[in-house]
């Protein structure tokens, strides 16, 4: 009984541990009006199709998460993206095959500062990748307010 139990955590293990996702930086900085690209790789598999990709991308904030990019069985879902990135996210497909996610954000706006978390679910496991973004107000915003 011991040794089936044993076997069962050990096949699980190997079983859910064969994804893994990182990000290229954990930390990011920006001022606003600017673009950044954010990355994150995770490990591919070659006998299995795109179409078993789902990948779902969000802005950690309060009170609810903010949906920056969502992939579903390999096609990217643009209703589920929150308002706040709307027309401002573009993902490169060449490089998803390799294992790697681009997200590029133009206009950046200093709500866009934070945690992203990016969680990767294939047919051979799941994982996710955090980073942090901030973005400061443009050099020239802040020379031209007058002091209080």
């Amino acid at each position: 009984m011991i040794c089936s139990i044993l076997l069962l955590i050990i096949l699980t293990s190997c079983v859910s541990g064969t994804l893994v996702v990182n990000v290229t930086q954990t930390s990011y900085q920006a001022e606003e009006n600017h673009h950044i690209t954010l990355e994150w790789t995770f490990t591919t598999n070659p006998h299995t199709s795109s179409n078993s990709l789902n990948i779902f991308c969000e802005l950690l904030t309060d009170p609810r998460p903010s949906v920056l990019f969502h992939l579903h069985e390999g096609v990217e879902v643009p209703e589920s993206q929150d308002e706040q990135f709307a027309g401002r996210v573009q993902w490169d497909k060449d490089v998803l095959r390799e294992g790697r996610l681009r997200l590029h954000v133009s206009r950046l706006r200093t709500n866009d500062s934070g945690l992203y978390l990016c969680d990767v679910l294939t047919s051979y496991g799941s994982n996710s990748g955090r980073c942090w973004l901030n973005v400061t107000e443009r050099e020239e915003c802040r020379e031209n307010q007058i002091p209080i």
